[in-house]
């Protein structure tokens, strides 16, 4: 007995048409990512649970294990990534004798987060990172550069007004040590609960986890901080604090937010409540929110890492950031509706005259196809009409008929003028805005 197909929550599936905006997406983000020089790796999807479990407090609740349904070994216990930046250090600690460092990587592949589905949250999932590692130290300036790669793919992209808001986690730490306060992770993960749970919720955790209500009313007060030029700098100072930590941060901070103003003008805001919930950000942490859905949430995030690379004897410092693509594509296809022209990539459907000379279409679909044209051949050799309605149903702009030109040579028709021309397979390329599919957002007259 045949089971009953359900759907299973937390998985994004598109239809044809969805799924050629998707790739769009992803060719775009390839492009600019190889454009800035970044090579591609692709990781295994499985790790050792213990060390996935290692990165923040709830991380050991995000994975899904993975276990045999017969036999089994004595192997560690593995587990489905969900992030492609942990994998990338392990990439590298056992390849870094063939790595030319600094080394610039793009990832882009599927994650699976084991937790309850929700608005922009998935079981599973595709992430786009870029990461720049080196050898034992690595340069600040990378940390601005990272900034100017996502202003570059969100320019190209239809997501509307964004900004990507910037912190310095040593900012964090030595404001905190300043006044008090040791457990400096703890209180990261609490003030990144910010948006979640309102400065009243935080103000009660950070007294249940022993701060004094002046520790966290300063806590909050560093929070509050947002601007999106270098002020935050006298504003933090404002505040009676010092610490050589927090001076660290301040200057790197300042650093990025100047190079964002001079290559991506109005992109970049200094954000003191940005911390990132994952313990191996050491420094500048990045999230980037569209203006027209802020509750949505970041869209693209990442940050600085100075040890996650490390095996105790070597360490490769580095700093990525990744774009939630199914993150992003949940919002822009699924609830704005973008969507391609059509569901197929074919720009021409060759007309099929009869069944006996159908080799005839074949020889002209692999014609134009030798020159770039995406092509498909009718599947049937029914009335001229019908065809068209095929192609007009998928999006296909032209439709070629052989031999229905002068002379008997074949002809090309515009199916949305009702244009045609005289044509030869061997010459004849549509103009450049139909070879391929192009994206169609709602409202739009494509």
């Amino acid at each position: 007995m045949a089971s009953k197909v359900t759907p299973i929550s937390g998985f994004q599936e598109w239809l044809p048409r969805e799924r050629i905006a998707e790739q769009y997406v992803l060719d775009t983000i390839r492009e600019v990512f190889e454009l800035h020089g970044f090579a591609s790796v692709n990781t295994r999807a499985v790790e050792p649970v213990e060390r996935l479990s290692d990165q923040g407090e709830d991380a050991d609740k995000e994975i899904y294990a993975v276990s045999r349904l017969a036999g089994g070994d004595d192997e560690a216990r593995l587990g489905l990534h969900f992030d492609l930046t942990v994998p990338f250090a392990r990439y590298v600690l056992e390849n870094s004798g063939k790595l030319m460092f600094p080394f610039r990587r793009y990832q882009i592949q599927q994650a699976w987060r084991g937790e309850r589905p929700q608005r922009g949250r998935y079981r599973e999932f595709i992430q786009a990172d870029v990461d720049i590692i080196d050898a034992a130290e690595l340069p600040g300036h990378y940390e601005a550069e990272l900034l100017l790669v996502i202003a570059d793919v969100f320019g190209r992209l239809p997501v509307g007004a964004y900004q990507v808001h910037v912190n310095n986690r040593k900012i964090c730490e030595g404001f905190y040590r300043a006044i008090g306060i040791e457990d400096v992770i703890g209180t990261l993960r609490i003030v990144d609960k910010l948006d979640k749970i309102g400065e009243d919720g935080v103000a009660s955790l950070l007294l249940a986890a022993g701060c004094s209500q002046e520790q966290a009313d300063r806590c909050l007060a560093l929070a509050r901080i947002r601007t999106s030029d270098t002020s935050f700098v006298q504003q933090v100072r404002a505040l009676g604090v010092s610490h050589p930590v927090l001076e660290e941060g301040l200057t790197h901070l300042a650093s990025v937010m100047e190079t964002a103003a001079e290559h991506a003008p109005g992109v970049a805001v200094a954000d003191l409540r940005i911390a990132r919930g994952l313990d191996y950000y050491t420094g500048t942490v990045y999230e980037t929110m569209l203006e027209r859905d802020p509750g949505y949430g970041s869209v693209c995030s990442g940050g600085r890492y100075d040890a996650l690379a490390s095996d105790g004897k070597r360490t490769y410092p580095g700093v990525g950031i990744s774009i939630g693509v199914s993150r992003l594509l949940g919002l822009l296809i699924g609830e704005e509706g973008l969507t391609a022209s059509r569901e197929t990539p074919a720009a021409v459907l060759v007309a099929v005259n009869d069944e006996e000379t159908r080799s005839d279409s074949i020889r002209i679909a692999a014609a134009l196809r030798s020159r770039g044209v995406p092509t498909l051949v009718a599947p049937k050799a029914a009335k001229f009409g019908k065809q068209i309605q095929f192609a007009d149903r998928r999006g296909i702009p032209y439709v070629w008929f052989p031999g229905a030109g002068e002379g008997g040579g074949d002809a090309v028709k515009d199916i949305r003028s009702g244009d045609q021309v005289d044509a030869d397979a061997a010459s004849w390329t549509p103009p450049a805005a139909d070879l391929h599919a192009t994206l169609v957002t709602p409202g739009s007259s494509d």
